[in-house]
C-alpha cells in the first residue's frame, strides 16, 4: 500500500511540474538558510565549551569605581593567583596568572617566525587539559616552552621538536618540552600557539622587585573552582581580596572581584555599570530569529500552495470514495504526497548547504562543516521535515477526505466563503516578516555608516603600524627615521606603546586643582614619542605638540577634549596636573581620538613622553605620492638593515579601524542576504498563488473579456487582492520594526536615528516587487483567448 501511495504521489508531482518546483524550491531555500544559521549558532554556542572542565573554569574580573561610574575590568595584578591558591585552596582547585595574547619572534637557527603566545603559571595547562602529542605540559623549568602542533611544524618541519632549543625575541633561549594539539578555532585560546612559563616572564620583567605589586592591572587571572562549590559562592568569598591588599590612596576605587564563567566569556562579555548586560549573544538571538522567520516563510508558502491545489482534487476524492476508498486511505495518500515533497526539499536543502557553506564561512569568518555524523543533526532535519509535511498535508488529509461523494460528483459542493482566509493570513504574515527584515537591514547599515563617518580625531590614511618585539629599532630610532625620510616613501615616523586604534594603558593617581579628593578615576594614558602627533595628524584645539626644542616636555602632557570637560578646566594649557605626586604641565589639547569603540563616548585621555623599552610600536606615515607597495618595500629594506633578524610585520591603521565594525558588518551582510531571500521566498509563493488564482478564474476572465473588459481592468482584478494583503502586512511590519530597532540602537551611546523615509521606501519597494510578481500571471491570464477559456466545459 505504501508503494502505491508513493507512486501516486510521484505522478501527481509530475503532473503539476510548476507548482511542485515552486513548492520544493521555496521550502528547500528556507531549510538551507535555517541549516546555515543553525550551524553558525551551534559554533557560537560551543565557544570555549570543548574544554572538559569549562563548567568550573572562570576568569577573575573586578568592578571598580572610576570616572564617576562602575567599570568592569578583566585585568588583574600579578600576585592575585598566588593569594587565591594560598587562602582559598578549599574552593579553588587551580589558579593561574596569564599574560594576554602577545606576538613574539621565535628563532630556530636562521629561521625567524612571528607567532602568538602567552606566559602563564603551571596551573593553566592543567585547567585547559591540553591534548599533548609529544612530551608533557609541565612548566616547572623557566627555560622551557610548549608548542602547538602547527607551530612545531612551522619551526622544525618534520623533525622531532622535543628537547630542541629556540630563541624568544632573539634573546632568551628555551627548550621545547611538549607539543600540544592546536586548540579549537572557536575558543578564546585559538590563537595561542606557544606557552611559556610565568617564572620566565617574572625574571625578564623583574616583577618581584615591584614596590606596589597590587596596583597594576595587566594580566588575566584564571581559576578552576572545586566541584563541591559554585561560581556565586566563590565570588562572594573572594570579592574583597584586592581591597585588602591595595594602598590607602587606592581605596576610593573600591575594587570587588568576581568570577566570570568560561561558558559566558564569548557570548556574555559586555558589562555596564557593573552588571552583565549580554554581549555577542544578541547577534545569536537575532540570527536565530531571522532563521526561524525565513523557515516560517518557506513553510507558509509550502502550506499555502499545498492547500490551494488540494481544492482542485475534490472530484478525485469523490470518485475514490465512490469506488470504495476508506477515509483513512485518503488521509495517508495526502500525507504521503506532502511528505514526499518535503523529503525532496530536504535533499535539495542539503545540496544547497554543501554548495553555499564555503561562501557563508567567508562572510561569517568561520570554519564550519555540515554535521554529517551527528545524530542530533539528522534527528532535527528529519523531525522538522516530518512535522512540516504533516502540517502541510493536514488540510487536504482531514478536510477533503471528509467530503460526501454525492455532493462532489453532482457538482453541488461549494468551498466556503472563508476557505481562503487561512491562506490570506499566511500571506500577510510572510510579507510582514519580509518587510521587517528589509527595514532592519537598512537601519543596521545606517548605524554602521553613521559610526564610520564619525570624526576620529586623526588621519588614518597611509598610516602603518609596525610592532617591535625587540628594542633594536628603538635604540637606533633617529637614524632609522632619517633614513626613511631620505627614501621619500615616508612623510613621518614616531613611536608609541599601544596601537592607534586601541587603549593598552590606563592609569590612576591624577590630581588637579578643583578635583574631588574622593573621586576615583582611571584615564587612558598613552606613551608617545616626538612627532607622534604630526605622524597621525592630531587636531589641536589649543596649545602645541611635544617638541625637541623644549627640554621640559619630558614632564609635559597633551590631553583630549574629553579630559578637559571631565576635569572642568578653563584655559587648560599651562595648568599643572600631578600624577603620582609628580607635577606635569599641560602643553596642548587635541580633539578626541577614537581609540576604542566607535559607538561609545571617548574617555578622558592623557598622552605623555615615551621612555623606551621592548614592545614599542613604530607608526609610519606613507607618502601619498608613493605607491603603498613601493613604500613598504623601502621601509622593510631600512628596517632589515638595522634589525635583520626581526620579521617585518605590519598592519594598516585604516584596516584595524575597519575591524571595529566587524560584528556589525557581518550582521548587516547576513541580514541583507536574509532579507533578499525572504522577499524571494515570499514572491515565489505569491507567484504560485497568483498562478493558481488565475487558473481558478479562467472562465470568469473569459466571460469578462467577451463582455468588453480591458487588459488593465483584468490586471487590476487579479492584482488588487494581493496588493491589499501586502498593504495590511506593511501596516503591521512598520511599527514592529520601529519598536525592535529603537531597542537595538539603545545599546549604542553613539547611534543614528530612524528617519521617517525608511518606512515609505520599504513599502514602495515591497509593493513594486508585489506588482512585478503578480503582473506576469495577471497579464498572461488577461491575454488568454476567451474562446479557449470558455470551451473547457
Amino acid at each position: 500500500m505504501l508503494k502505491n501511495y508513493l507512486i501516486i504521489a510521484w505522478r501527481n508531482l509530475r503532473k503539476s511540474k510548476m507548482y511542485s518546483a515552486i513548492n520544493i524550491t521555496g521550502l528547500a531555500a528556507g531549510m538551507a538558510i535555517a541549516m546555515l544559521i543553525g550551524l553558525w549558532i551551534v559554533d557560537e554556542w560551543q565557544f570555549d565549551k570543548q574544554f572538559p572542565n569549562y563548567k568550573h573554569i572562570a576568569l577573575v574580573q573586578q568592578n571598580v569605581y572610576n570616572n564617576g561610574e562602575i567599570g568592569t575590568g578583566m585585568n588583574e595584578p600579578f600576585p592575585l593567583a598566588a593569594a587565591l591558591r594560598k587562602d582559598y585552596g578549599a574552593d579553588i582547585k587551580y589558579a593561574a596568572m596569564c599574560t594576554w595574547d602577545q606576538t613574539h619572534v621565535l628563532a630556530v637557527g636562521e629561521k625567524r617566525l612571528s607567532g602568538v603566545g602567552v606566559y602563564c603559571e603551571p596551573d593553566l595547562p592543567e585547567m585547559l587539559t591540553l591534548k599533548m602529542q609529544e612530551g608533557n605540559h609541565k612548566l616547572a623549568d623557566p627555560a622551557t616552552i610548549l608548542l602547538s602542533s602547527s607551530q612545531a611544524k612551522a619551526c622544525f618541519g618534520n623533525e622531532d621538536p622535543l628537547n630542541k632549543t629556540l630563541l624568544i625575541d632573539n634573546k632568551t633561549a628555551v627548550v621545547v618540552t611538549g607539543v600540544y594539539k592546536d586548540m579549537p578555532r572557536n575558543s578564546t585560546f585559538s590563537n595561542v600557539h606557544f606557552i611559556m612559563p610565568w617564572a620566565l616572564y617574572a625574571r625578564l620583567t623583574d616583577m618581584e622587585h615591584n614596590d606596589n605589586p597590587w596596583r597594576g592591572n595587566s594580566f588575566r587571572a584564571i581559576v578552576q573552582i572545586a566541584e563541591h562549590t559554585t561560581m556565586e559562592k566563590v565570588s562572594a568569598k573572594i570579592k574583597d581580596v584586592k581591597l585588602k591588599n591595595i594602598h590607602k590612596d587606592e581605596l576610593t576605587f573600591h575594587p570587588q572581584l568576581f568570577l566570570h564563567p568560561m561558558s559566558r566569556w564569548h557570548l556574555y562579555a559586555e558589562f555596564k555599570n557593573g552588571v552583565n548586560v549580554g554581549g555577542f549573544i544578541k547577534y545569536v538571538w537575532l540570527f536565530g530569529i531571522s532563521g526561524v522567520f525565513i523557515l516560517l516563510l518557506a513553510c507558509i508558502n509550502f502550506m499555502n500552495l499545498s492547500t490551494a491545489r488540494s481544492q482542485k482534487r475534490a472530484k478525485e476524492v469523490g470518485i475514490r470514495k465512490a469506488i470504495g476508498s476508506q477515509r483513512s486511505q485518503l488521509i495517508w495518500q495526502f500525507f504521503s504526497e506532502s511528505l514526499l515533497m518535503v523529503m525532496l526539499a530536504l535533499l535539495a536543502a542539503l545540496l544547497l548547504v554543501a554548495l553555499l557553506l564555503p561562501l557563508f564561512n567567508e562572510v561569517a569568518n568561520k570554519q564550519m562543516s555540515i554535521l554529517w555524523t551527528s545524530p542530533v543533526f539528522w534527528a532535527i532535519c528529519i523531525g522538522f521535515s516530518l512535522i512540516t509535511g504533516l502540517i502541510a498535508g493536514s488540510y487536504p488529509a482531514f478536510y477533503l477526505s471528509a467530503f460526501r461523494p454525492v455532493k462532489v460528483l453532482k457538482g453541488t459542493f461549494r468551498v466556503g466563503r472563508y476557505a481562503a482566509m487561512p491562506r490570506k493570513v499566511l500571506v500577510v504574515l510572510q510579507f510582514t516578516v519580509s518587510v521587517i527584515l528589509i527595514i532592519v537591514t537598512v537601519i543596521v547599515f545606517r548605524q554602521i555608516q553613521f559610526a564610520q563617518n564619525r570624526p576620529i580625531g586623526y588621519d588614518r590614511n597611509g598610516l602603518v603600524s609596525l610592532p617591535m618585539y625587540t628594542s633594536a629599532i628603538h635604540d637606533r630610532f633617529d637614524v632609522v627615521r632619517n633614513e626613511l625620510l631620505q627614501t621619500g616613501a615616508v612623510e613621518n615616523m614616531a613611536e608609541c606603546w599601544s596601537p592607534v586604534t586601541s587603549v593598552w594603558n590606563t592609569n590612576s593617581g591624577f590630581n588637579w586643582e578643583g578635583k574631588d579628593p574622593g573621586m576615583a578615576l582611571d584615564f587612558p594614558s598613552e606613551p608617545v614619542s616626538y612627532d607622534f602627533g604630526k605622524t597621525i595628524g592630531w587636531q589641536f584645539v589649543a596649545g602645541r605638540d611635544f617638541s625637541r626644542n623644549f627640554g621640559t616636555d619630558s614632564t609635559a602632557i597633551v590631553i583630549n577634549e574629553a579630559a578637559v570637560k571631565f576635569m572642568g578646566l578653563k584655559d587648560p594649557v599651562g595648568k599643572i596636573v600631578t600624577w603620582d605626586d609628580e607635577p606635569y604641565h599641560i602643553i596642548g589639547v587635541i580633539k578626541d581620538v577614537i581609540a576604542e569603540s566607535p559607538y561609545a563616548p571617548v574617555r578622558p585621555a592623557v598622552y605623555h613622553m615615551l621612555r623606551g623599552g621592548p614592545g614599542i610600536r613604530m607608526i609610519v606615515k606613507i607618502n601619498p605620492k608613493v605607491s603603498t607597495q613601493a613604500a613598504l618595500a623601502k621601509i622593510e629594506a631600512v628596517f632589515k638593515r638595522h634589525n635583520p633578524t626581526h620579521p617585518f610585520d605590519y598592519q594598516f591603521v585604516d584596516q584595524d579601524y575597519a575591524n571595529k565594525f566587524g560584528d556589525e558588518q557581518r550582521f548587516g551582510k547576513l541580514a541583507s542576504i536574509f532579507s533578499i531571500l525572504a522577499i524571494l521566498i515570499s514572491c515565489l509563493g505569491l507567484f504560485g498563488m497568483a498562478s493558481f488564482m488565475a487558473e481558478q478564474r479562467t472562465k470568469e476572465i473569459g466571460v469578462r473579456k467577451v463582455l468588453g473588459a480591458t487588459l488593465f481592468s483584468l490586471w487590476g482584478l487579479l492584482s488588487t487582492d494581493f496588493v491589499r494583503l501586502v498593504i495590511i502586512a506593511l501596516a503591521i511590519a512598520c511599527p514592529v520594526a520601529y519598536y525592535a530597532m529603537t531597542g537595538w540602537l539603545q545599546q549604542y551611546a553613539y547611534r543614528t536615528t530612524i528617519p521617517w523615509w525608511i518606512f515609505p521606501a520599504a513599502a514602495a519597494a515591497t509593493l513594486f516587487i508585489t506588482f512585478l510578481t503578480v503582473s506576469y500571471q495577471a497579464i498572461k491570464a488577461a491575454l488568454m483567448n476567451p474562446v479557449k477559456s470558455l470551451r473547457t466545459e
